[in-house]
């Protein structure tokens, strides 16, 4: 019989529902397969990695991604299985904390400000 553990994670503005199912090896991501949907190792690696350091097999990952860019699903992919794992075994807690995968990146796009270019950048100063 399987058994689910549900967590979610967010990363910018791209959030991740992501259900730890026991006894199932299948990783999707919105119906489809990590390496298809993500499309780079990199990315791929970085969603798994809370099911690397712990060592955990015999576990499958179905997520639900919307909103950002890849990058930031596959971050909000591994807050969501590294709070879905405790959820599991509170013991985990101190590998994941140790390898800060429990940690939500708290950075944001930096809003317009008025009389500026850009976020910071400054329009050219003439002297006449």
């Amino acid at each position: 019989m399987e058994k689910t553990y549900f967590a979610t994670g967010s990363r910018k503005s791209a959030t991740a529902k992501v259900w730890l199912v026991s006894g199932g090896s299948d990783t999707v991501v919105n119906g489809q397969p990590f390496d298809k949907y993500f499309g780079r190792a990199d990315l791929v690696s970085a969603a798994m990695s809370p099911l690397k350091t712990t060592g955990t097999s015999g576990f499958g990952l179905k997520c639900q991604c919307s909103g950002g860019g890849l990058s930031a699903q596959a971050a909000a992919v591994a807050l969501g299985a590294a709070r879905a794992l405790v959820a599991y075994n509170p013991d985990l807690r101190k590998a994941l904390r140790g390898a800060e995968l429990l940690k939500r990146d708290p950075r944001e796009k930096e809003r317009m400000k008025y009389g500026l270019a850009k976020r910071r950048k400054r329009f050219q100063w003439t002297k006449r």
